[in-house]
């Protein structure tokens, strides 16, 4: 019974070892085939660089609101000084980079007359008054007990901490609004007059970020101590600065060669409707992994075209403009549309004498006379009016001439080509 035993212990054994070298190992090898792209960069050489979170050396398309809020700190540099600040403006402005950057520059600026500390606290993640300090307590000293403390203790400790080493603290509070809304304004208070009836003064600044305006919530007091004249709203980027944004960020995360200046050019027109930094960050990101998913052995590294609409649909890119808005152009118009249409399936950017070629092709191709040059410019005027082109004049030759650029960056070429062939296969019976 026992040697019985054995030998089917034994057969389950060898029954096991052959069904994983001829099943499981074999199995595995061409399971783990897909997973050779992870790593791979094709396209994408530092991934890091597309993060939200990402502070680069320098920031781009803000260098005028950067002047701004260094001048309302030119006195930190005085050991008795506070400064303030309250920056406003929508999402992916750049509110949170800029600070980020200013406060890193700031210490650097001031390493050898004065100790700046820094304390960046999100109040979307700590939104009562107890929870902020806490974390800024944890930030200057981590070993600091903060059970058990009144806030008036708390804030006592937080002063010690940064006089004994006769530092100064930037407390900055990002989307301060859930903090207000939980707690009020009492902390704003309390901070800003923590030197109050104490020796020494300038031991704490104070930064505010909030997409709302903040002022509108705050008691007179608060306001009184902040300064409305500290108030620094910040508008939505517009094209030149999303422009800079998509530049700086595809030369610090893609390969050399794998995109064209018509290519970001093309992302940042995408984004102008919402002035978003994030939305050009994010369609680099998308439009690279979208052209290395489509590597081969046999296809170009580079992104394209058709890379860049390929995540509109779940990036919720803003559309200015519905397809259907081409239904009511004149028959010429459609056919100048058409033309544009045809050759920005293939590339970025056209020039408007490119057009003028193209559409002589296609008048011929539908057996119409041309119409005339200002006729077809008014035609390109509506095109843009209605948002469906954009354009872009270049100045070239020193300042002595100047080239448009036309770009379609909120619509696919292919599908408004399809269908103004449709509309006109009706409309020239």
């Amino acid at each position: 019974m026992k040697s019985l035993r054995w030998v089917n212990f034994r057969t389950f054994i060898e029954n096991s070892i052959r069904m994983f070298n001829n099943g499981w190992r074999k199995a595995s090898h061409v399971m783990s085939d897909y997973l050779n792209r992870i790593g791979a960069g094709f396209i994408i050489d530092n991934n890091e660089v597309l993060d939200f979170d990402f502070v680069p050396n320098v920031i781009v398309g803000r260098e005028d609101i950067q002047r701004e809020l260094a001048n309302k700190f030119s006195s930190i540099g005085d050991l008795n000084s506070s400064c303030r600040a309250i920056i406003t403006g929508p999402v992916g402005s750049g509110k949170t980079v800029l600070v980020k950057t200013f406060c890193r520059d700031l210490q650097n600026h001031l390493a050898n007359k004065r100790e700046i500390l820094v304390s960046h606290v999100n109040c979307r993640n700590a939104s009562t008054s107890t929870r902020v300090v806490q974390r800024i307590l944890h930030e200057i000293d981590p070993g600091h007990p903060d059970r058990g403390l009144s806030m008036g203790e708390l804030l006592l400790s937080l002063r010690k901490l940064v006089r004994r080493n006769s530092s100064h603290l930037i407390v900055v509070l990002d989307e301060v609004d859930h903090m207000l809304r939980k707690s009020g304004d009492d902390l704003l208070y309390q901070l800003l007059r923590i030197d109050e009836d104490q020796q020494g003064k300038g031991t704490l600044s104070l930064i505010l970020i909030s997409q709302e305006q903040v002022l509108d919530v705050l008691e007179t007091a608060v306001i009184s101590r902040m300064g409305k004249t500290n108030l620094l709203p910040i508008p939505p980027y517009n094209y030149d600065g999303l422009i800079k944004i998509a530049e700086q960020r595809a030369e610090m995360a893609l390969h050399e060669g794998t995109y064209t200046k018509d290519i970001i050019c093309l992302i940042a027109d995408k984004a102008v409707p919402s002035g978003d930094a994030r939305l050009v960050i994010e369609l680099i990101k998308a439009a690279a992994e979208a052209s290395e998913f489509r590597q081969d052995a046999h296809t170009e590294r580079v992104i394209t075209i058709n890379d860049v609409h390929s995540q509109d649909k779940i990036l919720a890119v803003e559309m200015i403009s519905e397809i259907e808005t081409v239904d009511d152009l004149k028959p010429h118009a459609m056919l100048v549309l058409l033309s544009i249409c045809r050759r920005l399936r293939k590339k970025e950017t056209m020039t408007t004498g490119d057009v003028e070629s193209l559409y002589e092709v296609v008048c011929e191709e539908y057996e119409q006379e041309m119409k005339s040059h200002t006729t077809i410019w008014k035609y390109l005027k509506e095109l843009e009016n209605r948002q469906i082109i954009v354009s872009r004049i270049d100045t070239i030759g020193g300042g002595r001439g100047r080239t448009t650029h036309l770009s379609m960056p909120h619509f696919l070429p292919t599908d408004i080509a399809n269908r103004v062939e449709m509309l006109l296969k009706k409309r020239l019976k």
